[in-house]
């Protein structure tokens, strides 16, 4: 296989990067194989991929040390490993969140008649993966794929509350809270007391902290071990969701977020 890549700037990268593409390429290549396959030996791939056995060899070694690839210690045969399992089913996961929560999110808009969406955690950002659009006239727009801060938004609060404080001040040490507008909460101490509260009454609301103009409502979404994996909100311009009508509207997303929750497993302990 050729491989053909070039820099930004329109040059040829250097051997040593190329040479690693190729690498690359070859490693999925071999897991590819693998996929169809129970187990292969090292015979085999070689010659289905028409790679050199030391090539191939090298390969399946890297792939074994990071936990993609397994080898019987009886027969020396190669098969998948745990962490392509692992892989595959962190999307099936994120897959079938989406497909589950839809139907709620659908009901919820027409429900209080605003946008909603749905978003995971990444690192120190929440990430919207879903979003069904309010009938409203002036509505409020999400790109599916973008980031956000979880300091200063709903879902970002949400997914953050119900972790330990331990965790949150290893999350943000040393990072700096932006102010991005005059509600933005820019001291840990002051978003720790914040996600108290969130836990307290078992939502998140962003009272335009994130964008001037937005509010939103958000809660907790869990899989079947009680873990919040995705959180889901409404959002409406303030005039749309006043301090009297978050309440109703917070009842509704928790409703929502719980009938997703149950989609995944998810059981509440009862009372």
């Amino acid at each position: 296989m050729s491989v053909n890549v070039r820099s930004r700037r329109g040059r040829r990268p250097s051997g040593r990067g190329v040479a690693g593409v190729r690498a690359l390429v070859r490693g999925l290549s071999i897991l590819e194989c693998l996929a169809g396959e129970r187990e292969l030996s090292l015979t085999q791939l070689a010659s289905r991929l028409q790679l050199p056995g030391s090539t191939t060899y090298r390969l399946l070694e890297t792939l074994k040390a990071r936990g993609f690839v397994a080898q019987s210690p009886e027969t020396g045969l190669y098969r998948l490993g745990i962490r392509a399992f692992e892989v595959g089913g962190a999307f099936l996961a994120r897959w079938r969140l989406h497909e589950l929560a839809l139907p709620a999110m659908r009901a919820l808009s027409a429900d209080v008649g605003e946008t909603v969406n749905l978003a995971v955690a990444d690192g120190r950002e929440a990430v919207y993966v879903g979003q069904v659009e309010g009938p409203q006239l002036v509505r409020m727009f999400t790109q599916i794929g973008a980031r956000t801060p979880l300091y200063c938004t709903g879902v970002g609060k949400a997914l953050l509350a119900w972790r330990s404080e331990q965790e949150v001040r290893q999350l943000f040490d040393g990072v700096a809270l932006r102010p991005y507008t005059p509600h933005t909460l820019t001291s840990l101490e002051a978003l720790l007391g914040e996600l108290a509260r969130v836990r307290a009454q078992g939502y998140a609301v962003d009272r335009e902290e994130r964008e001037l103009g937005v509010r939103c409502v958000a809660a907790p979404v869990r899989d079947r071990s009680g873990q919040v994996v995705a959180a889901i909100s409404v959002s409406a311009p303030p005039a749309r969701l006043s301090d009297a009508r978050i309440p109703e509207v917070a009842r509704r997303v928790m409703a929502g977020a719980g009938e997703i929750s149950v989609g995944l497993g998810f059981r509440a302990a009862p009372p």
